[in-house]
């Protein structure tokens, strides 16, 4: 949530980063952001349009076209990353603090993010120096030679609700193979991008390999999709504007990778462990308030453990500590007043749907919760899987469960959605949990623990859930290009 500001400053003000320097947005414009927790103003950040993304443009272009990157040798790259991992961990404390003030998001769940982020720092570090080529044996009179070089500008627009940990997952990878990156971060969610961009400075990137562009969607992230210097787009977001990402780099013939919704499914059958189930029902609810892409907001359950099930996740749900992200419960707040609407409209379309909510079903509204946006974790049953509740992406502490009797049932209503990104198995029949993780439309599919897995696993989805994959070495072949070489001897 965010509103235009020219009035004079009643709260911090944090300029953005371009070419190494803290700089206002040329309108002189500022935004306001929000503490979802209270609904009260946070902090301001610079309105940057056009002409600012522009000038981030070029200083990254100039920046990656100076030997002191993209030509710098690899390791050390590779030590200046490894420092960059080593400031964030230094400054984990503040940076947690700023997230959880930033996004609502518990405070421990704050600096699990800051964690990663160092994380994705850390593991490409050790990558710089170890990407190699092929030969390739043509005849006694050639050779040929491939090498993965980078494009140039990365454009990368991350959303709101893992700022700091979808910024270094994204930029660690372009910058390993050499490219330099200009970052939109959310406007909602903007200052962690700004201390990272700060930290990476200090950690001995060369000014204007990592730029920081604060503004809104259709005015900077726009503008970053559009520039002719831009040569690759990272987007991370909902279907609606990946899609209009996706249309522009086609215009451009540029290269785009697509992380965007999901509506991914746990099946559980009658041998799962229950109490593992309940526990990643729990995580998939809490975890930024259920504002996670992949997180698991159908839950398929075989009708022979059906009671059992609910009566598992309606007790664990019943002990769930919500409150303001400082004092670090196990619930925060949704993002903004626009997300809060959007969620209760679903919980309400819900019961006119006919599905029955077995435990939440609205907002708090006692106390201090009050002022924020907090809603009940809300788990809906009597679900048919044509009903818009299992269908769009909520994205909130919504799940809905949806009954099965054969592995095929299960598969097809699984399988039966636009999107594609994650899914979920609990059984101890492996053989049944590998043809089904086989047979499944998703990027992603754990078996009897949902999200596992770290910086190693790559990342990305099927369908209208995106292209691309982030995370892990998979990342590096999207964000850099294959040059073969021949020659003669």
């Amino acid at each position: 949530m965010t509103a235009p500001s020219t009035s004079p400053p009643t709260v911090d003000r944090h300029a953005m980063i371009i070419a190494g320097r803290a700089v206002p947005a040329t309108s002189g414009e500022w935004l306001t952001t929000y503490d979802p927790s209270t609904g009260e103003p946070l902090a301001e950040v610079p309105r940057g349009t056009a002409p600012d993304v522009d000038r981030a443009a070029i200083s990254a272009h100039e920046a990656y076209r100076s030997p002191e990157w993209s030509r710098r040798a690899p390791h050390e790259r590779g030590r200046a990353l490894a420092r960059l991992s080593r400031l964030l961990l230094n400054d984990i404390d503040q940076l947690a603090v700023m997230e959880t003030l930033d996004s609502g998001k518990p405070l421990s769940q704050g600096k699990r993010d800051v964690q990663l982020a160092a994380r994705y720092f850390e593991y490409y570090a050790g990558i710089c120096d170890k990407l190699e080529g092929s030969h390739l044996p043509l005849d006694a009179e050639h050779m040929a030679v491939t090498a993965k070089e980078p494009y140039g500008v990365v454009g990368v627009i991350v959303p709101w609700n893992a700022p700091l940990n979808q910024a270094a997952r994204a930029a660690a990878p372009a910058l390993t193979v050499g490219n330099s990156v200009v970052l939109k971060p959310a406007e909602e969610t903007p200052l962690t991008a700004i201390r990272l961009g700060k930290l990476a400075l200090e950690a001995g990137l060369p000014p204007g390999i990592l730029n920081v562009v604060t503004g809104l969607g259709e005015e900077a992230g726009q503008a970053l999709v559009e520039h002719p210097l831009v040569r690759r787009i990272s987007f991370t977001g909902s279907v609606e504007t990946g899609r209009l990402v996706a249309k522009t780099a086609a215009d451009r013939i540029i290269p785009v990778g697509l992380e965007l919704g999901g509506k991914s499914a746990n099946i559980i059958f009658p041998d799962a462990d229950l109490d593992t189930v309940a526990a990643s029902v729990l995580r998939t609810m809490t975890h930024s308030a259920g504002q996670i892409c992949s997180a698991a907001t159908r839950l398929l359950v075989h009708t022979d453990a059906l009671n059992e099930v609910i009566a598992r996740i309606v007790a664990t749900l019943a002990k769930v500590t919500v409150g303001p992200g400082m004092r670090d419960p196990m619930l925060g707040p949704l993002i903004s007043r626009t997300q809060l609407d959007r969620v209760l409209g679903y919980i309400k379309l819900g019961g006119q749907e006919g599905a029955i909510s077995v435990t939440g079903g609205a907002r708090y509204s006692d106390g201090d919760l009050a002022r924020g946006y907090f809603v009940q974790p809300t788990v809906f049953t009597r679900v048919d899987h044509e009903m818009r509740i299992a269908n769009e992406e909520i994205f909130g502490p919504v799940v809905c469960v949806l009954p099965f009797t054969t592995e095929d049932e299960a598969l097809e209503i699984a399988n039966n959605t636009p999107y594609g990104l994650a899914a979920g198995i609990y059984t101890r029949d492996i053989s049944r949990a590998l043809t089904l993780a086989r047979d499944l439309e998703a990027g992603q599919v754990f078996i009897n623990e949902y999200q596992a897995g770290g910086v190693e696993t790559p990342f990305g989805g099927y369908k209208q859930s995106g292209w691309g994959r982030e995370k892990g070495l998979a990342a590096l072949d999207h964000y850099s290009q294959l040059k073969t070489t021949i020659i003669r001897l």
